[in-house]
This record gives C-alpha cells, sequence and structure tokens, in this order.
C-alpha cells in the first residue's frame, strides 16, 4: 500500500472508531440527521460542499417556507425537514408544522399541521414559536414544539404518536429552543424552565417515557449531547447555569455534576476522546473540559482537565474539529480557537469578516469552516490553528439557523427560504 493509502486508511479507521463512540445516538457519517450532525460536534465528516456560494452561485434550489421558525433543517438520504409556526389568520394562534422536501429538487413532499394552538406566553422579538430542531432516525422523524408537543412521524409524513410535556415558563417570556436527542432506542426531552424543570426519556417507536428526572434549573435553552465515555458507557450531558451534568443513558442516574456557569446557558456540550466541553457567556463567561470518568461533583479535581473564564459564547454552541475547539464571543462574531486537550489559545477573539451578530452555530466540512452572520453573511475559513479567510458569502435574507452541510450540498435555512446550496 502506498504512503497515501496507508494515510488514507488511517484517517478512515479514526472517523471509524470515533462514530463508534456515538453509535447510539445519530451517528450517521453520511446523514444530518441532528442539529449537530452526525458526532454532535457540528462537523460533517464525508461533505464536501461549495466554499462559495449565494443566490447567483452554486444554488441548487430554493424554496419557500411559510412561516417562521429558527430550527435547523435535518437530512436523511433523499429528505430534508424543517419545522415552522404559521399564522392561522386568528389573534396570537399558530398553525405548528413539519414539512418534508424533496433534497434533489426543492418540491415539498408533505406538510403536515401538528397542532393548531394559541401560545400561553409571548417569546424575545429575535425568537419564534418554531426554534427547535427536528431530528430522525431514517424511520421516524421527530418534531418538537415545546409546549406545544412533541409529535413523531413516518417518513411519509404518517402520524405515529405525540406527547404533551405542559406549558413552559420561560424567564422573561424569551421564548422556548431546547432540541430533543436521539439515543439507542430513546429521545431523550429537555425540559428546563421557571417551574418543574426535567429530563425525560422517551421510548422512540411509542413515545412512552422510560425514566424522567428532575433538575434543580432555571431556563436553559440547550440541547442534550449523548456520548459515550472511554469504557463505553453513554451519557447523557447537559449544560445548565446550576452546574453542567451527566447521566446514566439508560436510568437517568445523575454521575456527575461541575458548577462556574454563567446565566441561563444557551450553548450545548460538545465531546470528543472521552472529554466534553460546555460553556455558557451571558453575563460572565465559562468554558471548561471535563473528564466523563469523574463522579460526584467534579469540582477542583483532576476531572476538571482546563477552564477559561474569558471570550466564551452565548446562544451559539462551540465547534470541535480536528482537536481544535471553535466559539465565538458572546453573540458578536468574534472568534476563539483553543486547543482542546490543553486549553492553550491558537487565537482569540478575532474579527471575522462579515460576522457581527451570530444565533447560529458553526459548523465544518472538508476542512473547512462555516460561520454565519444573523443577517445572512456566511463566511468560510480554514479550519486551522491560524485564522484564514477563504472565501465570504451573503445568502440575501437573515439566518438564525445552524446549515447544514451534506454531499456536495449545504442546507441553509433563512427567514423565508429554505436554500440548497451545491458544487456543480
Amino acid at each position: 500500500m502506498s504512503g497515501i493509502g496507508r494515510r488514507t486508511a488511517k484517517a478512515w479507521t479514526a472517523i471509524g472508531l470515533l462514530l463508534a463512540m456515538y453509535s447510539g445516538a445519530w451517528c450517521y457519517a453520511d446523514q444530518w440527521a441532528h442539529w449537530r450532525g452526525p458526532i454532535g460536534n457540528g462537523v460533517a465528516p464525508d461533505a464536501n460542499p461549495p466554499t462559495e456560494f449565494g443566490p447567483d452561485k452554486n444554488l441548487k434550489w430554493k424554496v419557500e417556507i411559510p412561516g417562521n421558525g429558527s430550527g435547523s433543517p435535518v437530512i436523511w438520504e433523499k429528505q430534508v425537514f424543517v419545522t415552522t409556526a404559521v399564522p392561522s389568520g386568528k389573534s396570537n394562534q399558530f398553525d405548528f408544522r413539519v414539512l418534508a422536501i424533496d433534497r434533489g429538487t426543492g418540491a415539498v413532499q408533505w406538510s403536515k399541521s401538528a397542532v393548531v394552538a394559541t401560545p400561553h406566553e409571548g417569546t424575545h422579538e429575535t425568537n419564534g414559536f418554531a426554534s427547535a430542531s427536528p431530528c430522525t432516525d431514517g424511520k421516524h422523524v421527530y418534531a418538537y414544539f415545546g409546549s406545544q408537543g412533541l409529535f413523531c412521524y413516518t417518513m411519509d409524513g404518517n402520524l405515529v404518536w405525540k406527547r404533551d410535556f405542559g406549558d413552559m415558563r420561560i424567564r422573561n417570556s424569551f421564548g422556548e429552543g431546547s432540541s430533543p436527542t436521539l439515543a439507542d432506542n430513546l429521545i431523550i426531552v429537555p425540559w428546563d424552565h421557571e417551574g418543574k424543570s426535567m429530563l425525560f426519556a422517551l421510548d422512540k417507536e411509542t413515545g412512552k417515557s422510560m425514566w424522567e428526572v428532575p433538575r434543580d434549573e432555571p431556563t436553559c435553552w440547550a440541547t442534550p449531547l449523548v456520548v459515550a465515555d472511554t469504557s463505553g458507557r453513554k451519557q447523557i450531558v447537559m449544560n445548565g447555569q446550576t452546574a453542567a451534568r451527566g447521566y446514566d443513558l439508560k436510568t437517568g442516574e445523575e454521575l456527575w455534576r461541575c458548577g462556574g456557569q454563567t446565566q441561563r446557558p444557551c450553548a450545548s456540550a460538545v465531546a470528543m476522546d472521552g472529554v466534553v466541553y460546555v460553556a455558557s457567556g451571558f453575563r460572565g463567561s465559562f468554558v471548561g473540559a471535563f473528564d466523563l470518568t469523574g463522579k460526584g461533583d467534579l469540582k477542583g479535581t483532576k476531572n476538571v482537565l482546563w477552564t477559561q473564564t474569558k471570550d466564551t459564547p452565548d446562544v451559539a454552541s462551540p465547534l470541535l474539529s480536528n482537536g481544535r475547539l471553535y466559539y465565538y464571543k458572546e453573540k458578536t462574531g468574534l472568534l476563539t480557537c483553543v486547543e482542546a486537550k490543553t486549553g492553550k489559545t491558537l487565537f482569540s477573539a478575532s474579527r471575522v469578516p462579515g460576522v457581527t451578530r451570530t444565533y447560529a452555530s458553526p459548523v465544518a466540512a472538508s476542512g473547512r469552516i462555516y460561520l454565519t452572520d444573523r443577517g445572512g453573511a456566511i463566511t468560510v475559513i480554514e479550519d486551522a490553528a491560524a485564522l484564514r479567510v477563504l472565501a465570504t458569502n451573503q445568502v440575501g435574507e437573515g439566518v438564525d439557523a445552524t446549515p447544514a452541510p451534506v454531499g456536495n450540498e449545504l442546507f441553509v435555512r433563512g427567514e423565508k427560504h429554505l436554500f440548497c446550496f451545491a458544487k456543480p
């Protein structure tokens, strides 16, 4: 075997081992089944989307999405799924819908009304009522609308089951936004608010509760991460204002916790090689690396590998790619990159052309990182220890949803449209 062949084989072996660690979650390397991708870190291991794109460049198709929503698209084979809240015509009432889009043409395959309802409380001016992303395992697609319920559909749009968890009371009526996560035979539903906070594990086939765990947490917008520690034990990692925590996937037992977070966390955790990284950045700054083999309260123990207390993310989640952790400072778009193993800063709070206000999280594919501004600019940089801009693009409308790179395509959910950009 040639040197190139040996290096390629080693690379694919490494990817295979990495995916194996996430085998109970959404690890389908050639799909984008969850808003943070096949390994939960924002990385598409085998995707190669275009570097340059826009309304007049590398646009395969675009389709108008009615209503409003900032949930990200998810992709399985030839289907793309999005959720939205469409005004019904009655005061403050919305039709909460899930749509299936043909990946090849952009045609709407089906559009289902999950529920028509009047939200019990308002939302922030920059948020809507369909902010959670759907998820899929290729058999079912799950559309989550928080207080309006969780809905399970077949891939051709038939309702299988639904669950209503009640009404959330969100801090300052800022609106809901956490997404569910699939793992093994379970769907994990976060429920942090100003009332009785919970973490639910449901049978994904039936919607029946397998376990429920109370959480002493106020409102949190983070999404659960399912990851295996070095022994193979699968954990659910949740951010939280009181503490970051790890739970046993099978039972819901709390395995570890560590305080130090800032107020009302939004960012979701990422993990690699038995280490999880948790960050928050509202009225303070924190990012920490925790060894997943730790037990109990990790504060002051060797299981806290390193921490940083500046320039950390607020709404957007960090990206973990090629041994490097990338994150924005608050919502400003100022980008920091640190060495994941040690926390060593590679570059910090650096201005990225075109990116000034951020809600969408960074994603990576084929040695490139895609950084999205709320105004619709998507800047592409090299996935490297030094900041190098490759291209600055504009989709033509605001973007708050995290893009999804799959194959040679990049799917972008804008304010009004779903875009598919592809290499020719």
